[in-house]
């Protein structure tokens, strides 16, 4: 990858968490915290690693996504209104009422979204799903699905892992956003999660870990994932909640709640900071 495109990369997923700021206060609600620690794998997805079509957005032969921890819907709403699935002012009507755009994804509603979701621990077992009906299919279409730290304490997670084990879905990519921080606190302290890599490869994953704010590595861990056959593939990256600004920064208090007006000018301006230096201006 070019510093180019990096750089490019880098511009997109600070607008997204410019969107995940201005929607979340615009509802009064939301999720900023988990949302910013995913932007960027997000904007990774959408404009560089899955083959979609905003103007064909139920096209057969697409790559699917299941965002699997559905509260993050701020990051997946940005990143699908900035790649022109839909009007990037429709951000703002986030949780409002006759919006398409609710809480948790809607496939039924929002353009670009491949599975409801919100009930923590489900939308893997979705993306399995997905990845055996492509394979009986024969298409050659990839799903991948994207699952909080704190999210994979559900029992449900782990019967899905044994499911894609055992059918060999080797087209499926299952990718954790290990920020640390779950609603009630830090994971280690919630629900120790122990050796995580461990435990995917003893239920048959390939797995990298990836620093998860890092483009070059998210190329090389989807370049390995594609490599990867007979098995599906599980990369963990290492995040930041809140990340882009500093007092959302590493702070469990903001994994559900949107920010006031004094506090939206604070996080606004920085993300704004950080745009204006990317962009050279």
């Amino acid at each position: 990858m070019t510093e180019f495109e990096k750089r490019e990369l880098a511009i997109r997923a600070t607008k997204v968490r410019m969107g995940i700021i201005d929607s979340t206060h615009a509802a009064k609600a939301g999720h900023p915290g988990g949302s910013l620690s995913a932007a960027d794998m997000l904007t990774y997805l959408y404009f560089k690693e899955m083959n979609v079509d905003p103007a064909n957005p139920k096209d057969p032969d697409r790559d699917r996504f299941v965002l699997s921890k559905g509260h993050a819907a701020p990051a997946l709403y940005g990143a699908l209104a900035l790649r022109g699935f839909f009007p990037w002012e429709d951000l703002m009507t986030l949780r409002h009422i006759g919006s398409h755009l609710q809480g948790h994804p809607n496939m039924n509603s929002t353009p670009g979204v491949d599975m409801s979701t919100g009930s923590l621990g489900q939308g893997v077992s979705a993306a399995c799903g997905m990845a055996l009906a492509a394979k009986h299919l024969g298409k050659t279409c990839r799903v991948y699905t994207l699952l909080g730290d704190g999210e994979i304490e559900e029992g449900e997670v782990w019967e899905a892992m044994m499911f894609a084990s055992n059918y060999k879905l080797d087209n499926l990519v299952v990718i954790i956003d290990k920020n640390g921080l779950q609603i009630d606190g830090r994971t280690e302290d919630v629900m120790d999660l122990g050796d995580l890599p461990a435990k995917l490869t003893a239920f048959g994953f390939g797995v990298t870990e990836i620093d998860g704010h890092d483009f070059t590595m998210m190329e090389s861990a989807f370049a390995e994932a594609r490599e990867t056959k007979g098995k599906p593939f599980a990369i963990i990256m290492r995040t930041t909640k809140g990340r882009g600004v500093s007092f959302m920064t590493d702070a469990a208090e903001w994994h559900g709640k949107a920010p006031n007006d004094a506090q939206y000018e604070v996080a606004i301006a920085e993300i704004k900071a950080q745009l204006a230096e990317l962009e050279g201006k």
